[in-house]
């Protein structure tokens, strides 16, 4: 099985960035916990903070992926392109959030992409990562 993992802006700042809301561990040490983890899985794992680069990412990974694990960030209430580029695909999405959105400032509760993904989790930390590996896992 590959899964693509797709953070967007500031996640990169994960670790630093507001711990009380993001936890103090990096995503890198995260990420190389999962990989343990889950040996048979082929990840692939890419950042940005352009909006562009994220829409390129979905669109070359749904050639070659089983499903992608998205994190659009501050984009996930702003973007209508990244939506769209995600019902332009056929490789299942899940959208990931560390915080609990809905929990959050109102501006946090719109989502342009909830609509088109397979399913949504949000609130369990660098967690709703591993919990959407899981999903992954038993659904596909």
């Amino acid at each position: 099985m590959k899964i693509c993992i797709i953070n967007g802006p500031n996640l990169n700042l994960i670790g630093s960035r507001e711990p009380a809301i993001y936890g103090s561990e990096t995503f890198e040490h995260f990420f190389q916990k999962l990989r343990k983890e889950y040996e048979t899985i082929d990840f692939d794992y890419f950042q940005s903070n352009v909006e562009g680069e994220l829409i390129n990412k979905i669109q070359q990974s749904s050639a070659n992926m089983d499903g992608i694990i998205l994190n659009a960030g501050g984009y996930t209430h702003t973007s209508v392109a990244i939506g769209d580029a995600i019902a332009a695909i056929k490789t299942p999405v899940i959208e990931v959030h560390i915080s609990n959105v809905g929990a959050r400032e109102d501006f946090r509760k719109i989502s342009h992409i909830t609509a088109k993904c397979a399913g949504t989790i949000s609130g369990f930390g660098l967690k709703s990562y591993l919990l959407a590996v899981e999903s992954f896992i038993k659904n596909i």
